[in-house]
């Protein structure tokens, strides 16, 4: 299952639908583009809670998922706490996923 997610975040990273880094994540919030903030299981508490907190205020899912290399792996990158995804098919369907 992992690895389907994995692979499906590549796919969204691809078609250029993922937000990476704190910062960007966050103006791309209130400016409502964000579907779906994915964060590391191994953030920190503050990193964590900052995004949970900014994803109520905006009304937008968050999940936890991976570790910080396995997301990083996933988008062919280094290693990533937080994704933010900006397409709403993509969110659903990592939602569903995520959530199975």
């Amino acid at each position: 299952m992992r690895n389907n997610i994995s692979q499906f975040l590549g796919l969204a990273m691809r078609a250029g639908k993922v937000k990476m880094g704190e910062s960007v994540i966050l103006s791309e919030l209130k400016k409502k583009n964000i579907k779906l903030v994915i964060v590391a299981s191994d953030a920190s508490i503050n990193t964590t809670q900052l995004m949970q907190n900014k994803c109520d205020s905006y009304q937008v899912d968050i999940r936890l998922y991976g570790t910080r290399s396995e997301l990083g792996q996933a988008l062919g990158k280094g290693e990533r706490v937080n994704i933010g995804i900006t397409d709403a098919g993509f969110a659903k369907k990592l939602l569903s996923m995520i959530d199975e």
